[in-house]
């Protein structure tokens, strides 16, 4: 009996693994954490199979700590007498509230076995969205950049819970960077949007990314020359 941690991709229900769903297909119970997640889910699964946890908008370690423990105990029992999931956006280990569980899982209940289901990260579809390539070879650091935090130093940064468009970017041209938006990229709630002005920003939104290159970039890419009418070479 098992508790999975499915990654639903970054919001485009199209875009969960097939494994996600075979898993999604076996399990008895789906706890999601919130409701974008929850909407992806019941696109393969019925609503009676969503199993409810509550979880406080606080930052408050100590009723942070509370909740999660009270999502373990009720995961817990089902996860022994059966198969559930716990689904969450993007990967389930990169960045994610499934981490928050699968600690308290293994402080307070040890003995339950636990698999994860990888997922297409936001964080590695960006590139798609924006129509930005990242070459072989290069250097790419993740970065969160809420309430208007521009981290710097790296040539090229994926920045995410970007909620102070217009800060953050101001902070980074002034360090030099070039950047790029996307924001509810394969989202299929709320309005997707891909810009290089931060005023379209204004209104926050957690679900917000940049991209961020350095301006001075040598971006020449090497290809191989190829001369259609040039002679084959002799096999002499």
């Amino acid at each position: 009996m098992t508790l999975y941690g499915i990654g639903l991709g970054p919001g485009d229900a199209g875009l969960v693994t097939v494994r996600g769903k075979e898993v999604l297909d076996e399990v008895d119970v789906v706890y999601s954490p919130g409701r974008l997640s929850r909407t992806v889910a019941t696109k393969y699964v019925d609503d009676e199979k969503i199993g409810d946890l509550s979880f406080p908008m606080t930052t408050d370690p100590d009723e942070l700590r509370d909740a999660w423990k009270e999502a373990a105990t009720e995961v817990a029992p089902r996860a022994k007498d059966g198969d559930v999931a716990f689904v969450t956006l993007g990967d389930p280990n990169v960045y994610s509230t499934f981490g928050h569980l699968r600690r308290t899982m293994d402080a307070f209940h040890p003995d339950v076995e636990m698999e994860i289901v990888p997922g297409v990260s936001a964080m590695t579809a960006f590139t798609t969205a924006l129509g930005i390539e990242i070459d072989a070879g290069s250097g790419l650091a993740l970065r969160e950049a809420a309430r208007g935090a521009a981290p710097t130093g790296p040539d090229r940064m994926v920045l995410f819970k970007v909620t102070d468009a217009p800060t953050t970017h101001e902070k980074l041209v002034e360090a030099g960077y070039d950047v790029k938006y996307g924001r509810r990229l394969y989202m299929e709630q709320g309005e997707t949007l891909v810009t290089e002005d931060p005023s379209d920003l204004e209104e926050r939104d957690y679900y917000t990314l940049a991209y961020a290159e350095k301006a001075d970039l040598d971006k020449d890419r090497p290809t191989a020359e190829y001369e259609p009418n040039a002679e084959a070479p002799s096999d002499d």
